[in-house]
């Protein structure tokens, strides 16, 4: 027995010995040179994968120009390189026509959705017609608390009330006494739970302030007139980046020492933190939402694989402020934080 054992020791430390060595040599330089290979494949323009070329669409309340929904779709576009997939974007900020975008990529027969519930009433009806049609729904940035409810695989993207808590928080941290939270899409719940989450938090006061976000001249006369009405005001909160630089020039005109503070990151954001123009701002990783949501609906295809639990994938809060700007000046310039 003792011969035994001794052999199976012996033999256990030449088969360690030899899986070892497999081991490393895989580690050192079949991954790295299988990584390099996937790496230079979608460089070129050719897939990493050969699964079928499949189109997924995207439909998001976005309103023109907003920079934070271009970065969505660089990371959505990456993971479409990378996946052999058709990548097809859509995007209304009017919720009847973003249920009316659905419904044409369902009448197109793509392979896959990802959607965006910012008005989750008017997309009821559609998420419906597109689980009847057998095709596989992924919810981004905004309707995390019905996402399963109506039907979606996962849910990518941050907790917006838990996203206004950490502001209230870091506007505690800063002194602040009172904030102005300015909401500039009307019927927007993830705005509403922002406002609703800094509102819980904050120890000071935080009044709300409703703008048309499609006229940024008519953003920036209604914040000056707050800030000129109100001299207590000593923070102003946008809920999107490009609202940001808006409202600094908002303060400057109304002479206001108010500080301003901003959900979402771009260059002008990261620009803004770097020199001081704004204090802080909420980065939910905009480049993440899409390049996961996209990955996800090609693993749900490939191999039937579902993240969540039916529980969102957090992609944020993280607060940036002044020592973080210059790290991720790369980033926001390459357009992809």
């Amino acid at each position: 027995m003792a011969r035994v054992r001794t052999g199976a020791r012996a033999l256990g430390a030449v088969l360690a010995g030899v899986l070892g060595l497999a081991l490393a040599g895989c580690s050192a330089t079949g991954g790295k040179r299988a990584e390099e290979a996937r790496n230079a494949q979608v460089a070129g323009g050719k897939a990493a994968v050969n699964t079928p070329k499949w189109t997924f669409a995207m439909v998001s309340h976005s309103g023109d120009g907003d920079t934070f929904w271009d970065i969505v779709q660089n990371g959505a576009k990456q993971a479409a390189a990378k996946d052999n997939i058709k990548f097809v974007y859509g995007h209304d900020e009017e919720g009847s026509r973003q249920a009316q975008l659905v419904q044409s990529y369902i009448d197109q027969k793509v392979d896959g959705l990802i959607v965006t519930l910012a008005k989750p009433d008017a997309m009821k009806g559609a998420l419906a017609k597109a689980e009847k049609a057998g095709i596989p729904v992924i919810t981004v940035n905004s309707g995390s608390e019905v996402s399963e409810k109506y039907g979606a695989l996962s849910h990518i993207g941050q907790d917006e009330s838990i996203a206004g808590e950490a502001v209230g928080e870091e506007l505690n941290k800063r002194h602040r006494k009172k904030a102005l939270c300015v909401l500039h899409e009307q019927g927007n719940v993830g705005h509403e739970q922002r406002c609703d989450g800094a509102e819980k938090t904050f120890d000071g006061k935080l009044k709300r302030l409703y703008v048309e976000g499609t006229n940024m001249p008519d953003v920036q006369s209604s914040i000056e007139s707050q800030l000129q009405a109100d001299p207590k005001i000593d923070s102003v909160v946008t809920l999107g980046a490009p609202f940001a630089p808006t409202a600094v020039k908002a303060k400057e005109q109304a002479n206001s020492k108010a500080e301003i503070d901003t959900f979402d990151l771009n260059a002008q954001v990261a620009d803004g933190l770097k020199d001081g123009s704004l204090g802080f701002a909420v980065d939910q990783q905009p480049y993440l939402q899409g390049y996961q949501a996209v990955d996800l609906l090609w693993l749900y295809k490939y191999n039937s694989d579902v993240l969540g639990g039916g529980r969102p994938v957090l992609t944020g809060p993280q607060v940036v402020t002044k020592k973080d700007a210059g790290a991720l000046a790369e980033y926001t310039k390459r357009g992809t934080r």
